[in-house]
């Protein structure tokens, strides 16, 4: 349990800090988006090592080779469509809203595509389904509440940096895609 508790909170560290730049580019926040922002990012993170522990060993090498550049595009392609957005002064109400479906959606296929591999390498390690389960539960549960907790540290950031949150932010996240692809091709 212990083990599971600490791979939760590892895969939930991107989630943590993508939520954190949602918080502080949010806007007016609602309780509400920071309940969505943890759900997306709790669900992703737990069902994305489920799908990687049925699809097994044999996909892992395809996975592998690819998930980095996966995560590096949505997250910098994200960040950079924010600090454009702010440099033009064309802040469009979806592209200037991390908390709607579309941005959730991508941000949360970004951080969690790490969890998939993780899935895969669970297929040898997993004695029982049931101990796969509880695993994948735990990680989802701690995606969720470190990143609800996120947006509100976020929007306590947000507060301070006023204007220049939503490039700081857009920063944060092309940052998050670099070191992940950073990570999966040099370690």
């Amino acid at each position: 349990m212990w083990t599971a508790m600490i791979l939760g909170i590892g895969l939930a560290m991107d989630a943590f800090a993508v939520s954190i730049t949602n918080g502080m580019c949010g806007g007016r926040l609602k309780p509400r988006h920071a309940l969505v922002d943890g759900l997306t990012f709790g669900l992703f993170q737990a069902a994305m090592p489920l799908i990687g522990l049925f699809l097994g060993m044999s996909f892992m090498k395809y996975i592998s080779a690819v998930d980095h550049w996966i995560g590096f595009i949505l997250l910098a392609g994200i960040g950079i469509n924010m600090i454009r957005g702010v440099l033009k002064k064309e802040e469009e109400e979806q592209a200037a809203n991390p908390f709607c479906a579309k941005n959730l959606l991508i941000q949360g296929v970004a951080t969690s595509i790490d969890a998939l591999a993780v899935g895969i390498g669970m297929t040898a390690d997993i004695a029982s389904y049931s101990e796969a389960y509880r695993t994948v539960a735990i990680i989802g549960i701690s995606t969720f509440i470190i990143s609800t907790a996120g947006v509100y540290i976020g929007r306590l950031f947000g507060g301070m940096l006023k204007d220049k949150a939503q490039i700081f932010g857009g920063l944060i996240l092309i940052g998050i895609g670099t070191k992940i692809l950073i990570e999966h091709l040099f370690f």
